[in-house]
């Protein structure tokens, strides 16, 4: 670089210090409440500092954030190197601030350029406040008292709103006062020194308990934010009694006639005054007024509570006809108001007829009755009454409905005092009751009654929120799911109803409902698919205007067994699996997993293998699909099984899946050594259990040895030039269950696998043992035995034990002249028996027969040491019986 670039570089820099030293701080705004990471402003490019420096130098320029000891500023802002400003946090100034002052905060950002500060920038941070509380209100509601006797400008103080923001505008609150009658009250409001308002209640005329006795008011408090935002204090103002009226008597003068022989037991009039005062200002006293005669005294009495007056002795003959009686009523006030009543009681002997009344109504029913419509509204004139008497008459009305109204002397009409409901009430009876001023007093009493027409006035209702449902999947269309149930009180066209379903989501449903509310469905559902479906049912009725409803309803679609499990492992089919045994092995060699898309019981599957164990060398685990040996494994075990597995699910009806794992069984060297210790512990305990199997398997097989001979010897009688096979044939018909094995082996017993119930196999012990050659055997002596399913397998002359108990079998040897009989005889049927129905034209045990058991280890070295004979020489031959006896 050269000295004049040097130079510039320098003069560049000391300008910018002096024009930054000059230039004011930058001042940002932002609003409250956004979220963390929100762009504030771009340093760099608001101070330009940038573009004074040679653009060699600006990449060595960045910006950070100087700490500040006594503020949290650094952990609410983020100020990256180019420059720009971000919120590292959501800004509330209502934390943040102070109330009613301007909210900023100030951050202080270094200018660097490689290791020395260029300038220090202060920069303004304004956080705006936004309207985000409402006014509120210490209580909701409270409650004032005024007395009557206060005069207008009584004032009651009411605690005033609070606004947390801390914004000037939005913390700025007004007042207003709300249902306002008839302008009794104004509202106060203040300020004090801090800034709040102190508002209150101003009367602005004398209340009267006995117009009303209470009020309700609403003070709203407004913030001045935009939108502004509000709070209630809803106010309760009762007003206390003053003893400022005074009984009124329901007739200033009270006319009663009576006659000279008038009963004492019942009163001749009683008196009624009214006081709009409570309390004891309320309670009413009667008595004689001073202005009331001594003499009308002595005839009568005055009950001071109820105001009854009495007859207490027989007026005097030829005494006057007409007796004035001043009464006056009194409140328990303080001072106590009080009023007069005069009762003129006259004493004769004329007639005195009750009133008559005579009603029409404006309206009619079809059938010509009175009738009024449940719309009608309240004082509305439904009736007109007149009354007939020579006297003065009162008439009056006890209903909830019906107020009767006076027009002029004597005629009243009937108005509606509340709303009357057809659905509630479809006709009413009311008595109207007129009483004559005569004496004594007539009554009359006319009962009516009004029948109430219909309007839709109510919407249908249900019975219930929500429907809830349980259907089938794979039913057919129109099955039905359930009823809705919905009422209308409303009569004609007004009560009849009609139903929609409507979807949530506006998909189609798959159901349908009739105009009685019955639902079913319009296809076969799948609950795989969807199981439960939630939709809303409208409800309308036919009137007009018409009203509807709406209800909840979820249908469950209940599982059926219709799919079939699957395995998940082994998830190809067939499925290779080397397993290496070795003694310190445990008996898991792995796990079955299937699935099952129903639920509940139609999921709960079951494992079993179907074949290819026909050592029962494995089993598996019904319920987990463990698969495992079930007994020890020896080195001749080893080798390669086809295991066809099945896995069953438990619903109706079963549904099943098969697969097939190829399994490769690997047997360690060591194993051997375990087999021989194995047996030869085993030999001393199957000794005994030997004995006994072959002395009963003996006796067995000479009775039948001694059967078949006989049918021999009168068969040869009846047929000397058949031949041999066909006597055997005649045999097996005599016989059903017999079987015949020709063995050409005059010198060793031919090794026999017992094969018993594959239950007992899997669950018991078998014993494969081996028998000594008996020279004492001579070659030409022949026998025949029953054998049932029992298929033949040559093993080496040592005892070889599987773990199990050794099946009932007996076993009998007898020597022919030409060749050694073998019978077996097991105790219970095998489920290997169908596969042993084999035939042979050399009358000799076929390779067939024996393809489905195992050659164990050392036939294969004693077929070599047997010199070769020809086919019969060591075949052995399995006659099917044809029945069974």
């Amino acid at each position: 670089m050269s000295i004049c670039e040097n130079m510039l570089t320098e003069v560049s820099l000391l300008l910018l210090i002096l024009e930054t030293s000059l230039c004011a701080d930058r001042v940002y705004r932002i609003d409250e409440e956004n979220d963390p990471g929100t762009f504030v402003g771009d340093i760099a490019a608001d101070t330009k500092l940038l573009g004074i420096i040679s653009p060699k130098d600006d990449s060595n320029i960045w910006f950070s954030q100087l700490h500040q000891e006594n503020t949290n500023t650094s952990k609410l802002f983020n100020v990256t190197k180019t420059g720009k400003l971000y919120t590292a946090q959501r800004l509330d100034a209502e934390t943040l601030c102070k109330y009613n002052v301007e909210c900023f905060k100030m951050v202080d950002v270094a200018v660097q350029q490689k290791k020395y500060f260029i300038k220090i920038l202060e920069v303004k941070i304004i956080i705006e406040d936004i309207n985000d509380n409402k006014p509120e209100f210490r209580n909701k509601e409270i409650e004032l008292e005024f007395y009557e006797t206060d005069g207008k400008g009584t004032k009651k103080s009411i605690p005033n709103a609070i606004d947390k923001d801390v914004g000037i505008q939005n913390s700025q609150i007004t007042y207003l006062l709300k249902n306002n009658n008839d302008d009794l009250f104004t509202l106060s409001v203040s300020k004090n020194m801090d800034g709040t308002s102190k508002i209150g209640i101003i009367l602005q005329e004398k209340l009267d308990r006995e117009v009303q006795d209470s009020y309700q008011l609403q003070v709203i408090a407004k913030d001045g934010g935009h939108p502004p935002r509000e709070g209630v204090l809803n106010l309760q103002i009762s007003v206390r009694d003053e003893n400022d009226n005074s009984p009124v008597f329901s007739q200033n003068i009270y006319n009663v006639s009576i006659k000279n022989g008038y009963q004492r037991s019942t009163p001749i009039v009683t008196l009624s005054a009214t006081d709009l005062d409570s309390g004891k200002n309320g309670k009413v006293m009667y008595q004689f007024s001073p202005k009331t005669s001594e003499s009308a005294r002595a005839y009568f009495k005055l009950n001071e509570s109820t105001g009854e007056i009495w007859v207490v002795q027989k007026f005097p003959t030829g005494s006057k006809k007409v007796y004035k009686l001043f009464v006056k009523a009194k409140d328990g006030g303080n001072p106590s108001l009080g009023s007069v009543a005069l009762v003129l009681v006259n004493i004769n002997n004329q007639e005195n007829n009750p009133p008559d009344i005579d009603m029409n109504f404006i309206a009619k029913s079809p059938e010509n009755l009175p009738s009024i419509s449940e719309g009608v509204k309240v004082g509305n004139f439904i009736a007109y009454v007149k009354v007939t008497d020579d006297n003065e008459v009162s008439c009056y009305i006890n209903h909830d409905h019906f107020q009767l109204q006076a027009l002029a002397r004597k005629k009243y009409k009937v108005v509606i005092k509340k709303t009357v409901d057809r659905e509630v009430e479809n006709h009413i009876d009311f008595t109207i009751t007129c009483e004559d001023k005569g004496s004594p007093p007539l009554k009359t009493e006319k009962r009516f009654s009004v029948q109430v027409s219909d309007v839709n006035d109510v919407q249908p209702t249900f019975t219930k929120d929500t429907f809830e449902f349980l259907t089938y999947e794979n039913e057919n269309r129109n099955f039905p799911v359930g009823f809705i149930n919905a009422t209308d009180p409303d009569l004609g066209s007004g009560g009849e109803l009609s139903y929609f379903l409507i979807s949530r989501d506006g998909s189609v449903l798959p159901f349908k409902i009739s105009h009685l509310g019955f639902i079913s469905t319009t296809q076969s559902l799948d609950r795989e698919q969807h199981d439960i479906y939630r939709f809303k049912v409208l409800v309308k009725d036919n009137g007009t205007p018409s009203l509807n409803n709406t209800a909840n309803v979820v249908v469950e679609v209940m599982d059926k067994n219709d799919n079939t499990p699957y395995f998940t492992f082994p998830s190809v089919n067939p499925f290779n699996l080397d397993f290496h045994h070795h003694p310190q092995s445990k008996s898991d060699i792995t796990t079955l997993r299937a699935s099952d898309r129903d639920k509940h019981v139609n999921a709960f599957l079951r494992y079993e293998i179907l074949g290819g164990n026909d050592k029962h060398l494995f089993k598996v685990n019904h319920y987990t699909g463990v698969l495992s040996f079930s007994r020890t494994v020896y080195q001749n075990d080893a080798g390669s099984y086809n295991l066809k597995l099945a896995v069953k699910d438990n619903g109706t009806p079963v549904l099943s899946a098969t697969t097939t794992l190829s399994l490769t069984l690997t047997v360690s060297n060591t194993t051997a050594k375990m087999y021989i210790s194995e047996d030869t512990e085993s030999d001393n305990r199957i000794h005994i259990n030997l004995m006994i199997i072959i002395v009963v398997a003996a006796v067995i097989v000479s009775v039948a040895i001694v059967v078949s001979v006989i049918v021999c010897v009168v068969h040869k009688r009846n047929q000397k030039e058949n031949h041999y096979g066909a006597t055997q044939d005649f045999v097996g018909e005599r016989r059903p269950s017999g079987y015949v094995c020709e063995q050409d082996s005059p010198k060793y017993d031919v090794p026999v696998a017992i094969l018993s119930d594959p239950k007992q196999i899997r669950n018991s012990k078998t014993a494969l043992f081996r028998r000594d050659p008996h020279s004492i055997y001579k070659p030409g002596q022949s026998w025949k035995g029953s054998s049932l399913g029992v298929q033949l397998q040559c093993i080496t002359p040592e005892l070889h034990q599987i773990q199990g108990n050794p099946p009932d079998f007996s076993v009998t040897r007898v020597i022919g002249k030409d060749q050694q009989h073998m019978v077996m005889s097991p105790d219970r049927f095998s489920e290997m028996s169908t596969m042993s129905s084999v035939t042979d034209s050399g009358h000799g045990c076929s390779e067939a027969s024996t393809a489905h058991y195992e050659t164990l280890p050392g036939l294969k070295s004693l077929q070599e040491q047997t010199p070769s004979t020809g086919r019969k020489s060591l075949s052995q031959t399995l006659i099917k019986p044809k029945a069974r006896i």
